[in-house]
């Protein structure tokens, strides 16, 4: 905690006065263009890795970049997602995975998941991209496969929504898929035919 105080410290002194415009600006209004779903892992930092001011990106974070299917009834997640398109109008939609995603690691190595149960429930959101790597060989390029697959099955999820599938329709939003790699800081873009393209070196 001493650490969060020094940080807090320093954005007052140092950060905010030099922003201090933008957040007079943000405090009566917030238009995000983008919403980004990404992982929880505390090394992927979706406005660092974008280089994004405060107020552009509307961010759902959770383990393992998974977004349930929609079913009626109220969620955190689901109830994110409908704000962001159909109350704040965000214009994209990203789904990031990650290199060394400790969930898709679990999934690709078949770990016990026994003392961690709400975890093992939560993973199965990834059914679909696990089904689709099915038979390959353990190992790096196993994962790699994994969170790519399942970059595209949360985008599946995502359209879903009935906030995402009338925006999809009405053609007010797109989606994109990335995968960040935490060691090299690439960011790659999937699309549809299963290739990516290189975002950044």
């Amino acid at each position: 905690m001493p650490d969060l105080a020094d940080g807090i410290a320093r954005f007052q002194q140092d950060v905010f006065p030099a922003k201090a415009d933008l957040f007079a600006h943000l405090a009566g209004h917030h238009r995000p263009h983008t919403l980004f779903i990404g992982c929880s892992d505390a090394r992927v930092v979706p406005e660092l890795i974008t280089q994004g001011e405060p107020g552009e990106l509307f961010v759902i974070r959770t383990a393992g970049n998974l977004v349930p299917a929609y079913t009626p009834g109220a969620n955190g997640v689901t109830a994110s997602i409908e704000y962001a398109v159909a109350v704040l109008g965000v214009s994209d939609i990203v789904v990031c995975g990650h290199s060394a995603c400790g969930a898709m690691t679990a999934l690709a190595e078949g770990h016990d998941l026994s003392d961690a149960p709400v975890v093992a429930g939560w993973l199965r959101h990834a059914d679909a991209a696990l089904a689709r790597i099915a038979g390959m060989a353990t190992g790096p390029q196993k994962l790699v496969a994994l969170v790519q697959q399942n970059v595209y099955a949360q985008l599946a999820n995502l359209a879903t929504h009935p906030s995402v599938a009338r925006a999809l329709a009405e053609r007010t939003v797109t989606l994109h898929g990335w995968v960040f790699d935490i060691a090299t800081g690439h960011v790659e873009a999937l699309d549809t035919a299963g290739t990516g393209t290189a975002l950044a070196s």
